[in-house]
């Protein structure tokens, strides 16, 4: 990276912390930035929820979109421009150590927990499906957009929700916490899609301030959101995705640059596999934000 790129990183990186703590001003009660009080209320509240064995019907999610031709270009964003960001303008991930590693079926575990209506969510959602495209295959994504309500309203981005994924190195717990739908009884004011398992809700009350939560078999954790979704403002699906082919965009330097950094996450976890995913130029430079 030139030193002009280094000084545009730095001063991106600034960007992003000083407008995520206006946007967590700004938010209202539905933010995503949850104050210490009210993280212990979400998790106290879903504890709760699970341990009484609630089995109350979830709603549909809100309205989708599928489009494969769509979703195939997400998931092959050229080695050439994932080599060309690195790391971008992406915040990196925060280690973890001395815990039990977090695996299913034999595999390291990626875990996310989100909601539809979360603009950071919504962000977050492009680089985490970039970066596990690169070691196995996601089917069944369908195109939404975040809250037109809340902050960065009507983000363009796909949800999680029932996906499925299949890898020989990875597994992939989606969690889709919350839906898009108002509910005023709920912590975050949206309805309930999917709820979580206890030993989920033990991780995301011990590591995460609130959603988006990214935790790479318990030995990465994503403590914030990686960017902030102003980038993909008034864009659609396609333009979000055709922008993520172009190395020079701001919207590549933010999910391909996160997706670099997920990507090397996990390749500490695989112990460098695949080759030619792990050994990549943009993956083992965007490994320093490790």
């Amino acid at each position: 990276m030139s030193k002009a790129q280094r000084t545009r990183s730095q001063a991106a990186r600034q960007r992003i912390e000083a407008q995520q703590a206006a946007a967590r001003q700004a938010a209202r009660r539905r933010r995503i930035a949850l104050a210490g009080g009210a993280v212990v209320a979400v998790v106290a509240a879903v504890v709760a929820i699970v341990a009484a064995g609630l089995s109350k019907s979830v709603p549909p999610p809100g309205p989708v979109t599928s489009n494969p031709a769509l979703a195939r270009q997400l998931t092959s964003v050229p080695a050439a421009t994932f080599n060309a960001v690195a790391a971008g303008t992406a915040t990196g991930l925060k280690p973890v150590s001395g815990e039990p590693e977090l695996d299913r079926h034999g595999l390291p575990e990626v875990l996310y927990m989100g909601g539809e209506f979360c603009p950071y969510c919504a962000a977050e959602r492009w680089a985490i499906a970039a970066a596990l495209s690169r070691f196995g295959t996601l089917s069944g994504l369908r195109f939404i957009h975040s809250s037109p309500t809340d902050v960065y309203p009507d983000t363009a981005t796909l949800s999680f929700y029932r996906v499925g994924y299949m890898s020989r190195y990875v597994s992939f717990v989606p969690v889709e916490w919350y839906g898009e739908a108002d509910d005023p009884g709920t912590p975050l004011g949206h309805v309930y899609l999917q709820q979580p398992t206890a030993a989920e809700i033990a991780l995301f009350s011990k590591y995460a301030p609130g959603i988006p939560f990214l935790d790479v078999a318990n030995r990465y954790v994503l403590p914030q959101a990686s960017y902030l979704p102003s980038a993909l403002a008034g864009l659609s699906w396609s333009a979000v995705v055709a922008d993520m082919d172009d190395p020079a965009s701001a919207v590549a330097l933010d999910i391909d640059g996160a997706a670099n950094i997920i990507s090397a996450a996990i390749c500490k976890q695989t112990n460098g596999q695949p080759v030619g995913v792990c050994q990549s130029s943009g993956v083992m430079r965007a490994a320093g934000r490790l």
